[in-house]
């Protein structure tokens, strides 16, 4: 069931409605089993599959805890291993199987060794990679003594597939919501209100801004040759803002939607596109993630505080090429997180050079100019590590990238002729011009509403005007919503992954 469908709107009302109409008791129930119509709605027979999962977790918890506290260690550990194993184990089959057994088939053919090879033909379920990091943290932190085994079985399967987040996040850990499951949540008019405003504009994102941007990138990333250097120009700036748009998008609507119910999840985007750094950007990127990536892998590792600088520099190099390796099976994503590391580990390299030979440069504080230029190069270099995300193949990557030397020359052309050159040959589809204007007005609209949000929430900055100004702006982004909607039930990216 996807949050831009008609369907989601009426599953939203009754589900809320019920919820607060049932005695509390009752709710967790009412929550587990309305998540679980949400997932079969996509395909009804991979709730087995989460089903089988959630229970290997859920009592590999209760044993973890119970030879923690006897103290053994060594066994508590191994408990612990065989849950992360059966957990990858089902990520291996059903998302990278196929990609392990056509490498080793290609190595083969390149030897001279022609086997016949047996590939799955399987729909990958459903967000599996996110909420198996969600199980995954789970039993990490019973491990480690920070979250207590939850006793009630239905409680932490609600953990797992609580509705909102199930298939693309955030990444929650329990710590933050296992213990909202049994707190009582009373109606509150400004959580609903919030909860409702984030909700729309997070279907802004989405149907207005991402989906009208992926009528324009979908055709020209899928066949790049056919186009002009300005035309694959565009298209990079306008994936990178479809991608945010469409996973912050959802991210919004789920935060929003739990929100009316009274839960608190975890902010997942913070204006990624306004960072001065790319350290900056993964502290503002897919918080859910990159702190889980952090917290039990990169950190286990040693992270930064290692003996040898190279070691700190391996590490960093590890967790995002095994980054781009979960978004994907596929070497583009696999190559989208090298590079994000590669990005990571010159800045660091860069900025001792740079301290040792000017070091007034590491006490001095910016300026609005320097700033300026810090979130175009961290913007330009983002868009050129998402055109590995988005390619079919890493060939295709490499073709629009190299395009971009004959951009100046297009650009003199299309002023000299006074025509933009949009494609290469006349296989190409017509370039709709409203569409590129639409977008980009759209996208201007999106940052100005960024800067004037600022530090702190829109909605907050919203509530201290005055009723008619509030309301006029309901109105209106819901208008636009309304009108300049993308309704084709294009589901989220993040839902492959």
């Amino acid at each position: 069931m996807l949050f831009n469908s008609f369907e989601f709107l009426v599953f939203f009302i009754i589900v809320t409605t019920l919820y607060y109409a049932l005695p509390h008791k009752y709710r967790w129930f009412l929550l587990l089993a309305a998540s679980c119509f949400f997932y079969m709605a996509f395909i009804p027979i991979y709730i087995v599959i989460l089903g089988a999962t959630i229970v290997v977790d859920y009592y590999a918890g209760l044993y973890i805890e119970k030879l923690r506290l006897k103290h053994a260690e060594k066994y508590s550990k191994a408990l612990l291993i065989c849950s992360l194993v059966a957990n990858i184990g089902v990520l291996a089959v059903f998302k990278y199987y196929n990609f392990f057994i056509g490498n080793i088939s290609e190595l083969a053919n390149f030897a001279g060794l022609h086997a016949n090879f047996y590939y799955i033909s399987i729909a990958l379920p459903i967000g599996l990679s996110l909420h198996t990091f969600q199980a995954m943290s789970y039993t990490i932190e019973v491990y480690r003594g920070n979250q207590k085994a939850e006793r009630n079985f239905g409680i932490y399967a609600l953990y797992v597939m609580f509705y909102p987040q199930l298939v693309a996040g955030p990444i929650e850990r329990p710590q933050n919501v296992l213990h909202q499951y049994y707190e009582k949540k009373k109606f509150d008019y400004n959580n609903v209100t919030n909860g409702l405003k984030l909700m729309v504009w997070g279907l802004f994102k989405k149907v207005v801004i991402a989906d009208r941007l992926a009528t324009f990138t979908d055709p020209i990333f899928n066949h790049p040759h056919n186009y002009s250097a300005i035309t694959l120009f565009i298209a990079a700036i306008f994936f990178s803002y479809q991608v945010f748009c469409d996973f912050s998008g959802y991210s919004d609507i789920a935060l929003g939607s739990a929100q009316v119910m009274g839960f608190k999840l975890m902010k997942n985007f913070d204006k990624p596109y306004h960072s001065k750094s790319l350290a900056e950007f993964w502290k503002r990127w897919h918080i859910s993630l990159s702190s889980w990536f952090k917290d039990y892998l990169y950190i286990p590792l040693g992270g930064s505080r290692v003996a040898s600088i190279s070691r700190g520099y391996f590490n960093i190099m590890f967790v995002f090429l095994l980054s781009g390796f979960w978004h994907g099976a596929s070497w583009t994503f696999v190559f989208w997180g090298g590079l994000h590391g590669f990005y990571l580990v010159f800045a660091k390299i860069k900025d001792k050079w740079l301290f040792k030979v000017l070091p007034q440069l590491k006490e001095s504080k910016p300026g609005v100019f320097r700033n300026t230029i810090n979130i175009i190069t961290t913007f330009s270099l983002v868009t050129i590590a998402s055109i590995f995300f988005r390619s079919v193949k890493i060939q295709d990557a490499w073709f629009i990238l190299k395009s971009f030397k004959n951009l100046g020359a297009e650009i003199v052309e299309s002023i000299k002729h006074k025509t933009i050159i949009f494609c290469n040959n006349t296989v190409a589809a017509n370039i709709d011009k409203v569409l590129i204007f639409s977008s980009f007005s759209f996208i201007i609209l999106l940052e100005i509403i960024h800067i004037i949000q600022g530090n702190g929430s829109i909605r907050e900055k919203l509530s201290t005007k005055p009723l008619f100004v509030r309301w006029a702006m309901y109105y209106s982004i819901v208008i636009v919503i309304i009108f300049f909607g993308v309704f084709n039930k294009r589901e989220f990216i993040y839902f492959q992954f």
